[in-house]
């Protein structure tokens, strides 16, 4: 399988600018996302399978679901391109990991969360590009 450069690039530049809920900083300057947690792969013309797996501070991050949803939204908003979407906590860096893995890749769960307007502040300030 072979990574395509451009999408790689455009999808680490999107979520590189993300910021931590509780921290002035971003996730890339957390360690929480770094360019070798996005994978591109071409799954069809012009399509793209982007997958992310980033990697919480600490193993109980209670922030780790928020995360994850800032990364799919910010990426849905962004990617200039035709693509689908996986995003992971990276294996073995979090206590509940699979359950955050089923929450952040799940349609309806996703739509039900940014229809909480407390949450879909939090996103939006996380998300938003600095001026």
């Amino acid at each position: 399988r072979c990574l395509i450069a451009a999408p790689l690039s455009r999808a680490s530049d999107i979520i590189r600018t993300i910021r931590d809920p509780e921290k002035p900083n971003t996730l890339e300057e957390l360690e929480v996302v770094t360019e070798n947690c996005v994978e591109v792969q071409e799954i069809g013309e012009d399509e793209y399978l982007v997958i992310i797996k980033f990697t919480p501070t600490v193993p109980h991050c209670s922030l780790a679901t928020l995360i994850g949803l800032c990364l799919r939204i910010k990426l849905q908003r962004c990617l200039p391109f035709r693509h689908k979407l996986e995003i992971y906590i990276s294996e073995g860096t979090h206590s509940t990991e699979e359950d955050i893995n089923k929450q952040i890749n799940d349609k309806e769960r996703v739509a039900a969360a940014m229809e909480n307007p407390n949450l879909r502040e939090i996103v939006e300030q996380c998300v938003t590009e600095p001026d």
